[in-house]
């Protein structure tokens, strides 16, 4: 499964803490957190404390797995001296 979103995230362990029988309470506890910090999470309120996040994603049993998809080449931050001459002599001609 891809989650790109906060909000996936939220809906993704609202879900499995229910396959496990766990009401927010019980997930709370086994995180170190408030209900309240769960019902944020679950909502997918995309400023949740990261290392609470992954302590949730492991307390319902989820793997987290970073993927590269699409990398991109760096960007060079210097210019392109080859393309500079080039349209100079195409200007000049």
């Amino acid at each position: 499964m891809n989650i790109r979103t906060p909000a996936q995230l939220g809906t993704t362990i609202r879900r499995q803490r229910k396959l496990l029988g766990l009401d927010q309470a019980a997930l709370a506890a086994r995180i170190g957190t408030s209900r309240q910090w769960v019902i944020a999470l679950e909502k997918g309120h995309a400023r949740a404390e990261f290392g609470l996040v992954l302590r949730a994603v492991n307390a319902v049993g989820l793997v987290l797995e970073v993927l590269l998809s699409n990398p991109k080449p760096k960007s060079s931050s210097s210019p392109d001296i080859d393309a500079i001459v080039a349209a100079a002599r195409k200007n000049s001609t």
